[in-house]
């Protein structure tokens, strides 16, 4: 890792603005940030929360409006702010047990309420040092930088950027919490498949994230890791999938007889612009033809149950495998489970603590889950890069 120059991470805490990837300095948080993506809670909401989220893209109304048949098959209503409000409550009442006296403020880049609310409501009551945890566990522009330059566009916008800083807890898709949703619906999904009397070899797991745009992938990541195809986005997903079957295998053996893969949900760009593949549903339609009886779909990628799992999966892949004559199930998200919860809360600790790399929880061997992001990293090839804080500037 190179050497970097002081006070070349603009927003931080004095313990983040060297720039050096881990911190080890403990710092005494204000407050906590919970950052969403954010969601519609109404049928009038939609339209409009799809622009925000296309904003600066030019896309029209009636383009907007095939997406939003997936909100307004659900009346309108994403689950996900409902989600982040049990998460923030979960989360305040695990930071008491803990003895950890800090606020939480839920703020959205996408929806009510908007960071740009929040982070001003937090600074006029004193809170002006911030530990923000993305509602996101992987590295790429949307899942990490795109959150990191809503937070510097914010400080700048409101004029606080002088008096406020916001730190990001680091990239969390191998930490026990996040994974342990993961490793027993696996578990749980192959031995109710096997109960039902298909063999092992029958079986199929499909671990399924978010598709990005190739070239978004390929600069996911610290510039200086050679992550391999698809950059740090891909690796993680690969890294984590593997894990979960070789631990599911320990405890189930006949597991080591069933395939798995990595597969990709929810593109929504043109289709000149090579998104990662294979999509979910090309494959669960391939799936008799190499001798499949039943499929498992774990969303890998995702924090909790939110849109793009109850339609992309829970309906569109569901239909898919019926379509197939497959028998179908579909694994939990971590959501509010315990387990995750103090996980959030062991993520918090690292930073108050200053606690050093080697000594974090993890359970994969990649590189990375830097605190302070590299230089470089996660660039959006079509938008280039903006100001964005808890990383080192391009």
């Amino acid at each position: 890792m190179t050497a970097i120059e002081p006070n070349v991470v603009p927003f931080a805490s004095p313990a983040a603005a060297s720039g050096a990837p881990f911190v080890t300095t403990p710092v005494a948080y204000d407050a906590i940030l919970l950052a969403g993506f954010g969601g519609p809670e109404g049928q009038e909401d939609v339209i409009p929360f799809l622009r925000n989220v296309t904003r600066g893209r030019g896309i029209p109304d009636e383009r907007l409006e095939e997406v939003a048949h997936h909100y307004r098959h659900f009346g309108g209503v994403s689950p996900i702010n409902g989600q982040n409000r049990v998460l923030k409550e979960a989360l305040e009442q695990a930071l008491v047990a803990r003895g950890i006296e800090l606020p939480v403020y839920w703020g959205n880049r996408n929806w009510a309420p908007y960071l740009e609310e929040v982070v001003p409501e937090a600074a006029r009551n004193g809170h002006t040092t911030l530990l923000a945890f993305a509602t996101s566990a992987y590295s790429s522009f949307s899942s990490c930088r795109q959150y990191r330059e809503d937070f510097a566009r914010v400080l700048e916008e409101t004029g606080l950027g002088e008096t406020v800083t916001i730190d990001k807890i680091r990239p969390f898709y191998d930490h026990p919490g996040f994974v342990e949703a993961f490793e027993s619906g696996v578990r749980e999904a192959i031995e109710g498949f096997l109960a039902q009397g298909i063999a092992a070899p029958d079986i199929q797991i499909l671990f399924s994230t978010h598709s990005i745009p190739t070239a978004d992938a390929e600069r996911s990541g610290a510039r200086d890791i050679d992550w391999g195809e698809g950059g740090a986005y891909a690796a993680q997903h690969l890294a984590v999938a593997a894990w979960v079957m070789d631990r599911v295998r320990q405890s189930v053996p006949a597991a080591a007889d069933v395939a798995w893969e990595l597969v990709y949900q929810s593109r929504s760009g043109p289709a000149s612009q090579p998104w990662l593949e294979p999509d979910v549903c090309d494959v669960i339609g391939e799936l008799p033809a190499r001798g499949r009886r039943a499929v498992a779909v774990v969303p890998v990628g995702f924090m909790s149950d939110h849109m793009e799992v109850l339609w992309d999966l829970d309906t569109e892949a569901a239909e898919a495998a019926e379509d197939a004559g497959l028998a179908f199930t579909r694994t939990p998200t971590p959501g509010v489970s315990p387990t995750f919860v103090e996980g959030i809360v062991d993520l918090i600790e690292e930073r108050l603590q200053g606690r050093p790399n080697e000594e974090r929880a993890h359970v994969t061997s990649l590189p990375g889950g830097f605190d302070v992001c590299r230089p470089g990293c996660c660039e959006n090839v079509r938008a280039g890069f903006k100001p964005a804080a808890a990383g080192v500037a391009p």
